[in-house]
């Protein structure tokens, strides 16, 4: 037990923690908005609160299981097998899967929004059954974990410290999912900015899984995922002057 906390008694474990802690919520940025968006389509207040609940109970989960295998997951970085000259790993078949299936689902959603204001569609007609929900919530979920495990790895080699770290910044994204829910749903601007970010972050995931098979190769030093939620961040920031400006015009009206 004792060798379990000591990790957690030096100045660099706390540092790693606290370090690993902030990670884990950013990364954890597209998980929420895509469970937010999802659990949207639910019929009540309550089964959206259930799938939230469930879908990041999951993820933790499916994190802390990833980290018991760390060994497996770092293997996975090899090649499984060749096409032709291309090499494929596992983390690149994981990582272009579901790339794939997030680029497919949120354009989907993006056409369906369109075509709702067109009166070509119906909201009802999205409505989804909890299994359904939560099925959706879990596939993007491996994806998100394993790029997030594998991003924890390179910054720590204590496994406590990266296990702590992944509960507290599930139990953080736990209390503050229903906020961005509800953001998210009271401003359709906003929404359509989270639809277009989890596009962003699918075709980012499929260069991943091209550079991980050699036929990509990205400049050394270049993060595409920071440079996207420093984007989303700024358009953040103006949709919500927009919103502000759109308010005050309304009350002068």
């Amino acid at each position: 037990m004792i060798e379990y906390l000591e990790p957690f008694t030096s100045v660099t474990g706390i540092i790693d923690l606290m370090t690993l802690v902030l990670m884990e919520i950013v990364l954890g940025i597209d998980n929420i908005i895509f469970i937010a968006i999802i659990t949207g389509y639910l019929n009540t207040k309550k089964e959206q609160q259930r799938a939230r609940f469930i879908g990041l109970t999951m993820a933790l989960v499916i994190r802390v299981i990833l980290l018991s295998t760390i060994s497996f997951i770092t293997q996975m970085k090899d090649p499984f097998f060749h096409i032709v000259s291309i090499p494929v790993t596992g983390r690149g078949l994981i990582l272009f899967s579901g790339g794939a299936f997030l680029i497919i689902k949120t354009v989907n959603e993006i056409r369906h929004k369109f075509k709702i204001a067109d009166n070509e569609a119906k909201e009802s007609s999205r409505k989804m059954t909890m299994s359904q929900a939560i099925l959706q919530i879990t596939l993007i979920d491996i994806v998100f974990s394993f790029d997030s495990i594998i991003t924890a790895v390179g910054l720590s080699n204590h496994i406590p410290i990266m296990v702590m770290a992944v509960v507290i910044a599930m139990i953080v994204m736990l209390l503050f999912a229903p906020y961005v829910n509800t953001f998210i749903e009271k401003y359709p601007t906003i929404k359509m900015l989270a639809l277009a970010f989890l596009v962003v972050i699918g075709i980012i995931l499929v260069v991943e899984a091209l550079e991980d098979a050699q036929i990509l190769h990205l400049p050394h030093g270049i993060d595409l995922k920071m440079y996207s939620y420093v984007a989303l961040a700024f358009a953040l920031i103006v949709e919500m002057l927009n919103i502000r400006f759109r308010n005050v015009t309304t009350k002068k009206k």
